[in-house]
């Protein structure tokens, strides 16, 4: 067994797979996960052929000096919002060599959250070099922070694997 859920491995072997016969490289930005997506892609043995790097960006000011999330959408929108989360992953997308870029912008708690911004929200963004954009805004409740965090995982990872398996 391997440091995360079976489901997770399972999810990561599919991807790294996928994108290997597109010729496509992965690049992540993360927040909340703090690398954990990474992790799971890097799990599966061969992944050197697909990821090609990660973001981890858990202040404000990683982001902004990171991968350019400008300092007005985070002062306007907050961190923890659509536009930050698609202006991250833009933002690993151009400082990478990748073809997609997923990235993650929430609130794990078990503190953090407000009425308007629970904890459990959790913005994920997609982007790619062929134009396509995805955004989801998930609320997972407060299961605890470990659930949370393995929650957006497999979100993302479903992103990741949706985004290649549509045909180009």
């Amino acid at each position: 067994m391997g440091l995360y859920p079976a489901d997770i491995e399972a999810q990561a072997a599919s991807i790294i797979a996928t994108y290997r016969k597109r010729g496509w490289m992965i690049t992540t930005a993360e927040s909340c996960t703090g690398g954990l997506i990474s992790g799971a892609l890097t799990e599966i043995a061969g992944s050197s052929s697909v990821v090609d790097r990660g973001f981890v960006t858990y202040t404000n000011q990683a982001k902004m000096d990171l991968i350019g999330v400008s300092a007005n959408t985070v002062e306007t929108f907050g961190a923890v919002s659509k536009e930050t989360a698609l202006q991250m992953a833009h933002g690993a997308l151009m400082r990478s060599d990748a073809q997609v870029a997923v990235a993650v912008t929430g609130i794990a708690g078990p503190g953090g959250g407000s009425a308007e911004k629970p904890v459990g929200l959790v913005h994920l963004a997609l982007a790619t070099r062929h134009g396509t954009v995805d955004h989801r805004e998930m609320r997972y409740g407060d299961p605890g922070r470990d659930e949370v965090r393995l929650a957006t995982i497999r979100t993302a990872l479903d992103m990741l694997l949706k985004v290649a398996q549509t045909p180009a």
